[in-house]
């Protein structure tokens, strides 16, 4: 099974690229607390979508790391990866979005695959629930969602996107991304829409089971959005808006499996005290040694 990082962020917000901090009481990244999640379920193939300037460092700082029956595969998010026949005019700096870097690892993954973000925790049971969707128990699902609850993925040092989910007897119907959700006066608002929340609602975290027939369903819809001038400058392709489009245009059956795991994340500057104290104390209670990976 495959477990493919999204690392290729640019930490606006949080002040650096968070991707690289050293949060764990042995200086490790916070992907590393998944990547040693998802191999006791039997994941064997790790892919990270980086920055074309990380690339190396990144795959030689996990190959040091990881076992030698783990395949990896680190890859460059570039901006000039665009669809055969497609070009774009308008100056762009920022990555193409979620899907894109999804997108990015068409050539090597050849089965399903989860998708987590590089600088999420999503706890051990996560990857648990990621893996029995992925071997199916018995149904024809490629594609599953893992939820949290709204109020446990809130930050308190500002806003949060979200994609907001309706679930009908365990499968997904919509998801909707919102992008400036926060609490204010006991209030859980989105402040682009005004929509409030009552904080029971569950929510994706980008943690995605998919099916290699995303990729070119991403392609195509990547192909569209470079039609459009008014995107092309600033605007991004969402891995959960590219789902939704799936189960509405395909009949796409999305399972959604809760994480029983608390998460937490480094939004911003403020949030890294609070990853690195629930990592320290996580390994002082004995959920993860003080090595992850015995480097003497």
């Amino acid at each position: 099974m495959t477990l493919l990082l999204m690392a290729a962020g640019s930490g606006s917000r949080y002040g650096k690229l968070k991707q690289f901090d050293n949060l764990g009481p042995n200086q490790e990244f916070l992907m590393e607390f998944g990547i040693y999640d998802a191999l006791k379920y039997g994941f064997t193939h790790i892919v990270a979508i980086t920055k074309k300037d990380y690339v190396d460092f990144l795959k030689e700082h996990l190959s040091k790391r990881l076992p030698q029956n783990v395949k990896l595969d680190v890859l460059a998010q570039e901006i000039t990866d665009v669809p055969p026949g497609t070009s774009y005019k308008s100056e762009r700096k920022k990555p193409w979005g979620t899907a894109h870097a999804v997108w990015t690892a068409r050539n090597v993954i050849k089965g399903s695959f989860a998708v987590i973000n590089a600088d999420d925790f999503y706890g051990e049971l996560a990857y648990k629930n990621a893996a029995k969707i992925m071997k199916n128990e018995g149904e024809n699902n490629e594609f599953g969602l893992i939820s949290y609850t709204l109020k446990d993925t809130l930050s308190t040092y500002g806003s949060v996107s979200r994609g907001v989910c309706k679930i009908n007897d365990g499968i997904l119907t919509t998801v909707n991304e919102r992008l400036k959700i926060e609490e204010v006066n006991n209030k859980i608002i989105d402040s682009d829409s005004g929509i409030e929340f009552t904080g029971n609602e569950e929510v994706s975290m980008n943690f995605w089971v998919c099916g290699t027939s995303i990729f070119d369903y991403i392609e195509r819809s990547f192909i569209d959005f470079l039609k459009d001038e008014d995107k092309i400058s600033t605007s991004e392709i969402y891995l959960p808006f590219i789902i939704q489009e799936m189960i509405t245009e395909k009949g796409l059956k999305v399972p959604v499996l809760n994480s029983e795991s608390n998460w937490f994340g480094i939004t911003y500057a403020a949030d890294r005290a609070t990853a690195v104290s629930m990592l320290d104390e996580m390994t002082k209670n004995g959920d993860y040694p003080f090595d992850l990976w015995n480097i003497n």
